[in-house]
């Protein structure tokens, strides 16, 4: 279940990266042009690193672990963000799938036989 789960997730990583980076290039002048086509670029090799986890996930389960820590540090920074009034209603799911998959990544990587939470933030699968 976790291995289809990973899998799907991190294949809709890769258009939603496409999508960021077809942002960026179609205003190439936007004041954000480097920021969304790394954004981009980086949602592209998540996603292809998270579907390439799924054929072993025993030994590349710290991927897919230290991703969940990626998905919350946009959880954090949008949550950071609401107080002053800077994040807008979309960025609200983000917040709720995001958090749900990170916490998904991480508790299934963890009930992995042989994995551990400081195994895995050291890199090492599961036995």
């Amino acid at each position: 279940m976790l291995k289809k789960f990973v899998f799907i997730t991190g294949a809709l990583d890769i258009p939603i990266g496409l999508a960021t980076a077809a942002a960026a290039l179609i205003e190439p002048r936007d004041a954000h042009f480097g920021a969304l086509m790394t954004c981009g670029a980086f949602l592209v090799f998540a996603g292809a690193a998270l579907v390439w986890s799924t054929a072993d996930m025993k030994t590349r389960a710290p991927i897919v672990f230290w991703q969940a820590f990626v998905r919350l540090t946009a959880v954090g920074s949008i949550l950071y963000m609401v107080p002053a009034g800077l994040a807008e209603s979309w960025q609200y799911g983000v917040v709720a799938f995001d958090g749900l998959i990170a916490a998904v990544y991480i508790l299934g990587t963890v009930r992995l036989p042989g994995a551990s939470f400081f195994g895995l933030m050291m890199g090492k699968g599961a036995s």
